[in-house]
């Protein structure tokens, strides 16, 4: 009779153990009062709260209610952070971008080379309004535009051209004279790249980058693009004239007479010499206004 008793006690405590083992259980096994949260939090962040109503009854009446007031805090923070965490992984393809294009659309972006081979670091997107350039930064662009390998291509290139015409006729033919002709060519580019860049825009407070249009007719962006070796901003956004562009392919056609033949020293060819790097700079211009056009409507890509 008392093993029959002990054995009814001890019957009794395990399931009222098992009682309450089974009442936490369920409780973690019914919907997570944060569930409701979640809907709170992406929708109606303002109606968020540590009070949160429900049909015929208080949330913080409920039993726990204080306990679980701070877990729906807790998880509200969470729930924050999480969204925080998931915009940057939205914007992976603004972390691409330079950060003065980040909000600019993709079909009107400037890219940093043009066809994998024509850099175009000194271009800003139409509508990105960046600060100006720090000497450090006019320097870089000046040193990448230099020496890119599509540099040494475009001199190649040239030099061939004026090797073939004997252009300068003291330089010789064959490999001989396109190799006189190909560092001349180089000197001009880099020296001319510095000036017009870096050292004038550093000295009188210019903004010598192309700040694309984006936007009006055919004619009207070509006019704009082909005049921005004339006119460009200053430190403060102010449209004025582009004195960098001016002088630095100036002085730098006035360098070049101390390393070409004596015959083309004289005011004239010098003069065809600046005109026809400041057009290259004026039709670069065009080029660049026109890329994202070209490649979004006509190659069906990105810039």
């Amino acid at each position: 009779m008392r093993a029959l008793l002990g054995a009814a006690v001890v019957f009794l405590l395990h399931s009222s153990v098992g009682g309450a083992q089974d009442n936490s259980s369920l409780t973690a096994s019914s919907p997570d009062r944060s569930d409701f949260g979640i809907g709170m939090s992406r929708g109606h962040p303002e109606e968020n709260s540590d009070n949160l109503s429900f049909p015929g009854s208080s949330f913080a009446s409920m039993p726990g209610g204080a306990a679980a007031s701070e877990e729906s805090t807790a998880w509200t923070s969470d729930s924050d952070g999480q969204s925080q965490s998931a915009a940057p992984a939205s914007d992976q393809a603004g972390q691409n971008q330079p950060p003065a294009q980040s909000g600019v659309p993709i079909s009107k972006q400037q890219p940093k080379r043009i066809l994998g081979i024509m850099p175009n670091y000194r271009a800003v997107s139409a509508g990105a309004v960046p600060p100006p350039p720090t000497p450090e930064q006019a320097f870089k662009i000046a040193t990448q535009n230099s020496f890119d390998y599509s540099a040494f291509i475009f001199v190649g290139i040239t030099s061939a051209i004026a090797e073939w015409s004997d252009t300068h006729k003291q330089l010789g033919e064959g490999f001989t004279g396109y190799g006189r002709y190909y560092w001349r060519g180089f000197l001009d580019k880099t020296d001319g790249n510095y000036l017009v860049i870096f050292a004038f825009p550093t000295i009188l407070h210019l903004d010598n980058r192309y700040y694309a249009k984006g936007e009006g007719g055919i004619f009207k962006r070509g006019i704009y693009a082909a005049s921005r070796v004339l006119i460009t901003p200053n430190y403060h956004g102010n449209n004025t004239f582009n004195a960098a562009e001016i002088l630095g392919r100036g002085l730098a056609q006035g360098v070049s007479a101390f390393y070409y033949p004596s015959q083309s020293r004289t005011a004239g060819p010098l003069a065809v010499k600046f005109g026809w790097a400041v057009g290259r700079d004026a039709l670069t211009n065009v080029f660049r206004e026109f890329w994202p056009d070209i490649a979004t409507h006509v190659l069906h890509r990105h810039p």
